[in-house]
């Protein structure tokens, strides 16, 4: 086939939310008449069949497996089969913990285009592009695959919605090779997320950032977020001078305000790495004694002033 290759996530009998936003990654990359399958890997993958059938899916691909979950040499193993078999143009994965494992191992192995923590794909005359962070996250940079047949990309997560449209595609079953795992999983323990908040599910989030300045200065926003109805957020320096709990922080090595509606930036300079945690958000009010932050590119509202006087302003409001 040559077309686009979705290699799906799950953990633990459930399919993982990126596995979706992979297939509306796909229709953006569809041109003259691509195919789009996606491919699930289980010891059980008819479980998936159905949270799979969606609008613009092609194809399910059903591969058994002999481990219920992730195996770096299985998914290698399986997915290279697939891709020999198939010679799609594109190849879809998260950018996540289990990706880590295979993807870098098997492009080198089969000599494709590769690029990681991708989140924009496009084709531009006929040629695809990607676009990446680079240099911390401090400048975005465009890929392209010169001479590559097939290209694997790495998907980051909470960037494209999640496909929901229901669908009838067709379901077909792939062999896996047999392979030799050099691990044996023992038993799944659950870490902890150290905090009560879920910031993916916050529809109105008040974050802070270095502009606070000081720990002590936590307790007056968290009594502000709290007198408005918002979940307290954090930008990564709070998070990293552990002032607030890592489970609040909002960019893109923290959370994703994927379901934000209403975004306040208080003292938040607007890094791209912070940026990329608000991207769905459909109003942003900046709150900066920097007329020059970067934070106002992206809001809607903006307020040049001290956020100290303005979240006292918004504390006495609301009492």
């Amino acid at each position: 086939m040559s077309g686009i290759l979705v290699i799906a996530e799950q953990r633990r009998g459930e399919l993982r939310p990126i596995s979706l936003e992979l297939l509306s990654a796909a229709q953006g990359l569809r041109h003259d008449g691509d195919l789009v399958a996606v491919a699930v890997l289980s010891d059980s993958p008819q479980r998936f069949i159905s949270p799979l059938s969606l609008s613009g899916v092609d194809e399910i691909v059903t591969v058994k497996t002999a481990a219920a979950e992730f195996d770096p040499d299985t998914f290698e193993s399986a997915v290279g089969a697939l891709i020999a078999k198939r010679a799609p143009d594109v190849v879809l994965v998260a950018h996540s913990v289990d990706s880590f494992g295979y993807a870098a191992a098997l492009a080198a192995r089969l000599g494709l285009g590769f690029a990681t923590d991708v989140f924009d794909a496009r084709r531009v005359d006929g040629e695809l592009i990607a676009t990446r962070g680079g240099y911390g996250q401090k400048v975005n940079v465009e890929v392209d695959f010169p001479g590559r047949s097939t290209v694997l990309l790495a998907i980051r997560g909470n960037v494209f919605k999640p496909q929901e449209s229901p669908g009838t595609p067709n379901v077909t079953a792939f062999d896996a090779p047999a392979v030799q795992s050099r691990a044996a999983g023992r038993e799944f323990i659950e870490l902890s997320a150290g905090d009560d908040v879920d910031m993916t599910a916050a529809e109105f989030i008040l974050t802070v950032g270095r502009g606070i300045g000081e720990e002590a200065k936590v307790p007056q926003f968290r009594e502000l977020a709290d007198a408005v109805g918002a979940t307290l957020g954090c930008s990564r320096p709070i998070a990293d001078a552990g002032w607030l709990p890592k489970s609040r922080q909002v960019g893109q090595s923290g959370k994703t305000a994927s379901a934000c509606k209403l975004y306040i930036a208080m003292g938040v300079s607007g890094a791209i790495q912070h940026l990329a945690g608000m991207k769905h958000v459909s109003t942003i009010v900046a709150v900066n004694t920097d007329a020059e932050a970067s934070i106002f590119g992206v809001a809607k509202y903006g307020i040049v002033g001290d956020i100290f006087e303005i979240a006292e302003q918004l504390r006495t409001h609301f009492e």
